[in-house]
């Protein structure tokens, strides 16, 4: 199937989600003139990256980091009670698969920690697939909590087979394993990484997996966090690139197709063919002919987490 992706590395509205939501309508809007049946969004875009837990001092700055976490948890997605309706109506209205990464908060879990997530919505507005960071990295556990494996799947969409890990979860062996064992097509790793180190992790994974690799951080400058942002003077400049974005398309082959884009606040966009997964796994297919399932195996308890004390109902 030969179709046009784009994603997008333009920043949000930080800690404004209401904001954020509608750029991200108007970005799919820009991507669907351009012909766009996928687009994908960065790591944690609902309603940002919380990139202040790398500036704070441990210990040192908690009355300025509660302040922020406050402001986050206010406008985190709470995915039960409808908040990506808006998403999933202008990806149904546009026929396009969104990828999306947001801070999460579960009214049905705790209603108060919050989970680094990425949805995938189908092109008729339906969330697939939901997925939470399993291990948030190093400061990130200040902020999030582990999510589970019910959402690492590979799930069918109108373009294909995608299957979805956050950031340094792409270092975890064992989790790039089980979505290579599902047959994937196009591996979409929304991020915070930028750079040479990350670029040769999206090569290597897609020529292990044989699947097309699509990846982003978010391109954005100080000058890009709104005014009333706590501590804003204290941790950022106006005029520093706290993030340079790094979007990039990688082959089956290893091979990159288009980016990576560095310091603009822009879409990339290519023309891929999601066929090429499937024929570039004919000489090596790690969970398939090159793989020793008789020496080798993998179990992944996809149970979803439940709030303490509570257990699932026998059917």
């Amino acid at each position: 199937m030969d179709i046009t992706i784009a994603i997008s590395q333009k920043p949000p509205a930080v800690l404004d989600l209401a904001e954020s939501l509608q750029r991200a309508i108007t970005i799919i809007e820009e991507a669907a003139e351009n012909g766009a049946r996928l687009l994908v969004f960065p790591e944690a875009y609902l309603p940002g990256y919380p990139t202040w837990v790398w500036r704070l001092r441990p210990g040192g700055d908690m009355a300025l980091g509660n302040e922020i976490h406050s402001r986050l948890r206010q406008n985190a997605v709470d995915i039960n009670a409808g908040a990506l309706d808006p998403l999933c109506d202008a990806a149904a209205s546009h026929q396009m698969v969104v990828v999306m990464g947001l801070n999460e908060v579960d009214s049905d879990y705790s209603g108060s920690t919050l989970f680094n997530t990425v949805v995938v919505i189908d092109a008729d507005g339906r969330i697939v697939n939901r997925h939470r960071k399993l291990m948030p990295t190093n400061p990130e556990r200040m902020v999030w909590g582990g999510g589970d494996a019910s959402g690492l799947r590979v799930v069918e969409t109108a373009v294909g087979r995608i299957g979805c890990l956050i950031c340094w979860e792409s270092y975890m062996p064992l989790a790039r394993f089980s979505l290579y064992a599902q047959n994937i097509d196009l591996y979409v790793a929304p991020t915070w990484d930028c750079g040479e180190a990350w670029l040769a992790s999206m090569r290597h994974i897609a020529r292990e997996g044989g699947c097309w690799v699509l990846s982003t951080a978010t391109a954005m400058e100080g000058s890009d966090l709104p005014h009333d942002f706590p501590g804003r003077e204290q941790l950022f400049k106006d005029d520093e690139w706290i993030n340079a974005g790094g979007a990039v398309v990688v082959q089956p082959s290893g091979t990159v197709a288009a980016g990576p884009v560095l310091n603009e606040k822009t879409l990339l966009y290519a023309r891929i063919n999601t066929e090429a997964a499937a024929e570039a796994r004919k000489s090596l297919d790690v969970s398939g002919h090159y793989h020793r399932p008789d020496i080798f195996s993998l179990t992944v308890d996809r149970r979803p987490m439940l709030p303490l004390g509570f257990t699932e109902p026998d059917n």
